[in-house]
């Protein structure tokens, strides 16, 4: 793992700080600026913690409990090892 997500300006490496969610809401992945992200499924706020790194347009995770995955940005999709993750628009 390299950079950080935000910390590294690398205009190479693909902005994913913010929310991600996939198509039916059920599971949101918050990117935070430090490199750490935040996974919610249903209703279980926090359910998976961690940090990550970005590399071009390939995301490497570590959660806090150790458990490695990785994921891919690809025509502004987020693709999580089976995972499938669109970025939730902001205020208007």
């Amino acid at each position: 793992m390299t950079a950080k997500a935000h910390g590294n300006r690398n205009p190479e490496n693909a902005d994913v700080v913010g929310m991600w969610v996939t198509a039916d809401g059920h599971i949101g992945q918050e990117l935070l600026p430090d490199g750490r992200y935040d996974e919610a499924r249903g209703n279980r706020r926090s359910a998976y913690t961690g940090r990550y790194t970005v590399t071009g347009n390939h995301l490497d995770y570590v959660d806090d409990t150790g458990f490695t995955a990785t994921g891919d940005l690809r025509d502004g999709v987020l693709h999580h090892e089976h995972l499938v993750l669109y970025r939730e628009a902001g205020p208007a």
